[in-house]
């Protein structure tokens, strides 16, 4: 059965958020929304996510799920704001709580619930979930972090990070918790489904001779032609290629601010004691 799906681009974090629906019931999801931050002023404000609700509304469409395929380091995401407007419960692969105890470590975060409660579901391999009269079904793919998750609904996959473009490859591997042989495996088990699946990837990069931004893609397509991952690249070579690659990145601009919000499902820190809300930036000497 095929879902309907409805791409978003945020050209500020090159992010897809992606509002997926059942034709036949009008039952929806949301995949890995946006909140608008400013890390130079330190402003936020909820424009993207507000035209998510607009487009809701718009086609009469039922919001049952918002869903994180992992606990991202370029944007903040807006499934907290989202979950205080609709009452919709927020998911994502019950392996973020390893995620959240590394950060609430390093920013000193003492009011993150470490069990992932901040979350309304946590979602193992091969739990489901359903969505009008299509199925939400999750396959663990850590490599990038490791809490990813690929959503299955229908005929079509949303890979998050795991997977960019064909022309653009795959996702790095260097942050905490990454492992570029773990991606390998995990970017073999989605190359596995049926060819003709649809992948929609949560970023897109252009790179050059290529002008305007893209997310879908297939299996095949994936398996053919992505530049990092196709069909004849072996995991000793996929690694050797992706650590050296992973050498010459420099860290998203907004790393720091996203993860605290992101282990806390969109949530900010608690405010100071005179009414302030802080992120902070660790200070690391070289």
């Amino acid at each position: 059965m095929s879902a309907d799906v409805q791409a978003f681009f945020d050209t500020a974090t090159n992010t897809v958020t992606y509002l997926v629906s059942d034709p036949a019931t009008g039952a929806a999801a949301l995949i890995d929304p946006v909140l608008d931050f400013v890390a130079a002023s330190g402003s936020l404000s909820h424009a993207s996510a507000d035209r998510l609700l607009a487009e809701i509304e718009a086609r009469g469409l039922s919001l049952k799920w918002i869903l994180e395929t992992h606990a991202h380091a370029d944007h903040l995401t807006a499934a907290d704001y989202l979950r205080q407007r609709t009452g919709v419960p927020v998911a994502t692969g019950a392996l973020v709580t390893g995620v959240q105890k590394r950060f609430a470590r390093m920013f000193e975060a003492d009011d993150v619930d470490l069990t992932g409660a901040a979350f309304d579901r946590l979602l193992a391999d091969g739990d489901t979930l359903e969505l009008g009269e299509l199925t939400i079904e999750t396959l663990h793919t850590p490599g990038h972090t490791a809490a990813c998750v690929t959503l299955r609904i229908g005929d079509a996959v949303f890979v998050g990070d795991t997977l960019f473009m064909p022309d653009y490859g795959t996702a790095r591997t260097d942050f905490p918790g990454g492992d570029a042989a773990t991606l390998y495996r995990s970017i073999r088990r989605i190359l596995d489904l049926p060819p003709q699946t649809r992948v929609f990837t949560g970023h897109d990069y252009p790179p050059a001779g290529r002008a305007q931004p893209a997310w879908e893609s297939s299996v095949a397509e994936q398996a053919a032609g992505n530049v990092h991952i196709h069909v004849g690249v072996d995991e000793q070579a996929f690694v050797a290629q992706r650590q050296a690659r992973d050498k010459t990145l420099s860290p998203p601009a907004l790393v720091m601010p996203a993860l605290q919000v992101n282990i806390r499902a969109g949530a900010l820190p608690p405010p100071t004691a005179a009414g302030h809300v802080y992120l902070r930036i660790p200070v690391h000497m070289t």
